[in-house]
């Protein structure tokens, strides 16, 4: 796919995004009702509502390419023959939209041949979309602004290290990993919200020693990797996307620099 194509697309998606957000809202600010899933996390009438207007968008735009959405995983039939499928997580922290803290996204990448090569996260409540895909460089735009280009920090010798950590999901390898790392200031954060924050360059580091879903990563991959950065195992190896019958990640660390 061409960058023009991509660009193109990634418009598309952005507009797909922001109405999947206005669909949450509406019933953000009302009261919802809360199920329980099969492995114990929440689900709301907001994640089901962004998930059918996603699904929409997606079958709207040209190509046919399949979906992986993290509500309706028994319907993806796999990648196409190019690679290629749409990774959709509808509501990214429901357990903050439960909270109300305003820390949750919309979610939705593109991946080829196991790369997500273009991402879009939008955080309704703070009006604020980060977006980027392979060769066209990651933007953010906030409440209306336009796009402007956004780049990772690289850390400097003698500064602290700006990691950002889960409001929800802290570990105990999380805090030994953070002991051997040295002088840090934490930046709490839910949500894939903490992947864009290092794509942004307002943190350096983002260790998730813990368990994660692909469709919880895809889109800020693309955007943090579009900006500069990488995740990695912390062995080293990229952060692959082509096994979905594997839908849990390793653990990772993403990086600025």
């Amino acid at each position: 796919m061409t960058p023009t194509e991509l660009n193109t697309l990634l418009d598309h998606i952005e507009r797909i995004a922001l109405d999947a957000g206005a669909a949450i809202m509406a019933i953000y600010q009302r009261d919802f009702t809360v199920e329980t899933k099969a492995d114990q996390s929440p689900l709301t009438e907001a994640d089901k509502a962004a998930n059918d207007l996603i699904v929409a968008g997606l079958k709207a735009l040209p190509g046919d390419i399949p979906i992986l959405t993290e509500e309706a995983v028994e319907d993806f039939t796999g990648a196409d023959e190019h690679g290629r499928y749409w990774l959709v997580d509808p509501l990214d922290g429901t357990k903050e939209f439960i909270k109300r803290n305003g820390e949750f996204t919309v979610n939705i990448a593109l991946i080829e041949q196991g790369k997500p090569i273009l991402g879009v996260v939008y955080a309704p409540v703070l009006q604020a979309t980060y977006l980027g895909g392979e060769g066209l460089g990651a933007f953010k735009t906030d409440r209306n602004q336009p796009r402007r280009a956004i780049t990772v920090s690289q850390h400097q010798q003698g500064q602290p290290w700006r990691v950002v950590g889960s409001r929800s999901h802290a570990s105990p390898e999380t805090q030994a990993w953070l002991e051997q790392l040295g002088d840090y200031e934490l930046v709490p954060m839910g949500s894939s919200l903490k992947i864009c924050l290092i794509a942004e360059g307002t943190a350096h580091l983002y260790p998730r020693l813990g368990p994660t879903c692909l469709w919880d990563t895809a889109a800020a991959h693309a955007v943090v990797n579009a900006a500069g950065g990488k995740i990695t195992t912390p062995e080293g190896e990229p952060l692959n996307y082509a096994n979905t019958n594997q839908t849990l990640n390793p653990w990772f660390v993403v990086r600025g620099s």
